[in-house]
């Protein structure tokens, strides 16, 4: 298998045919198991690296090329996208090797007389490389101008500039520890075994960052269910919203089911999660994890959540609604969601999160509480829709300071909610708000506006 090629064929399904790039990815690097580890680091690393500097590389390609990058075959502009990535930012292959093999690719893939193209375009930008200047931030960070410009307007330059920047850094695996199932030490120790990198978060005794990692599902301490991949800012979800031992606890949408897991470990046993999704295959993923780990007090249940189910009302302690979104907190994992988003698309993901909330608020017992969360840097999805739901629904925020540990303030955390940001914090972006249902109903069953 020649590891170039492989990744080719991998790019060419995401930029040009729309296939996900953590679903593509996973599949190949499943299907072809067998390679070396460093071939699939390599495969990884030129995917995810060309996907995440495309627009930077697009404009590197428009300076040197007499060919609008739009305008070339899909095999070439692909190939010359992963060969500039090659030749910017993975110092260990000479540019020569880049070029011999990006035209023995062109000549295999049956484009003979582009040969002298591709070498032209690619020995020039590597004779110019060290000379190269970008126009703007949005170019340097390799993201849209329309989400520089959002969130310019949003953050301070320098916040915006430590996000971007940790965007394009390598995503830590981060896991959480099952205490209940094994001691940490016994689980460290499993880790290093397997040559696995292990570095403590510093946010809690259950939260290991991990690297050096070759084939997650082959180590021990996964297959025996002792960790649980889940980033930091997924358990911060679960902190904030206190569940408390007995407590009955809905997630509206939770494949695969990652902090319904910690809920049901928080529980120690007691009370129930009841974790819902709309598809047999989402459900199927929640039910795996439910196997592997072992828990007795978590179901799965196939459920649209923007259908009332009449059994719930006034049933849960605790509502979960981690809602679809635009996905822009975990850029550095799917870098592809950047390039497929749009300011129109984002506007009709806030309203679906509305008419989800419209619903699901109603399983919520008086005095119960409900966590909104999502995984995006975005307030139209966030803030805006925090606030509209306490106007529109018998809720009132809960301040949630101290309970995301010592190492995470925010002013916003009395009013009841916390956006954190890559670069800021070692996790990705990801908004949540805790509330409570009022005790006293003083819902006037007037019709939500801005759904």
């Amino acid at each position: 298998m020649n590891v170039r090629e492989l990744a080719l064929d991998i790019l060419l399904e995401i930029a040009e045919r729309g296939g996900l790039s953590h679903v593509v990815l996973s599949q190949a690097l499943s299907k072809y198991q067998y390679l070396e580890k460093q071939d699939r680091a390599f495969v990884t690393r030129v995917t995810e690296g060309t996907l995440e500097y495309l627009i930077q590389i697009d404009y590197v390609l428009g300076k040197y090329s007499s060919v609008k990058v739009q305008k070339m075959k899909p095999v070439i502009r692909t190939l010359l996208r992963m060969s500039v990535y090659q030749i910017l930012y993975m110092d260990r292959i000479p540019d020569s090797a880049v070029c011999n093999e990006a035209v023995k690719l062109a000549a295999k893939r049956r484009f003979q007389g582009l040969k002298g193209f591709v070498n032209g375009v690619l020995r020039t930008v590597s004779r110019e490389k060290e000379g190269l200047e970008f126009p703007d931030d949005a170019v340097r960070y390799s993201v849209p101008p329309w989400l520089f410009d959002m969130w310019m307007k949003e953050y301070p330059q320098d916040t915006v500039q430590k996000m971007l920047g940790a965007f394009l850094e390598k995503s830590r695996l981060t896991v959480r520890c099952c205490l209940d199932r094994a001691k940490r030490q016994q689980i460290r120790d499993s880790l290093s075994r397997q040559g696995v990198t292990v570095i403590d978060s510093g946010y809690g005794e259950d939260i290991l960052f991990l690297e050096q990692v070759d084939y997650l599902e082959a180590l021990e301490a996964f297959l025996q269910g002792w960790i649980q991949v889940q980033d930091l800012s997924s358990a911060m979800a679960v902190l904030a919203a206190q569940p408390e031992q007995g407590d009955y606890c809905i997630d509206v949408c939770g494949a695969p089911g990652g902090k319904s897991m910690h809920l049901a470990d928080k529980l120690q046993g007691t009370g129930f999660v009841e974790v819902r999704d709309i598809s047999e295959g989402k459900v199927a993923l929640i039910e795996d994890n439910i196997r592997r780990l072992g828990y007795s007090n978590i179901r799965g249940r196939v459920m649209d959540a923007l259908i009332k189910d009449e059994e719930s009302i006034e049933k849960a302690d605790l509502v979960l609604a981690d809602l679809p979104c635009s996905g822009l907190g975990v850029i550095g994992r799917k870098p592809d969601i950047k390039l497929r988003m749009t300011p129109k698309s984002m506007e009709t993901l806030a309203g679906l999160q509305r008419q989800i909330l419209s619903v699901v608020w109603q399983y919520v017992k008086p005095g119960g509480r409900l966590v909104y969360s999502t995984c995006t840097i975005n307030r139209m999805e966030n803030e805006e829709n925090a606030a509209w739901f306490v106007r529109n629904f018998p809720f009132e925020p809960v301040n949630i300071e101290g309970r995301l540990g010592e190492k995470i303030h925010e002013d916003t955390m009395k009013q009841g909610y916390v956006q954190l940001l890559p670069g800021v914090y070692p996790c990705d972006g990801f908004f949540l708000a805790v509330f409570k249902r009022k005790c006293a109903d003083a819902h006037a069953g007037q019709k939500p506006g801005g759904v």
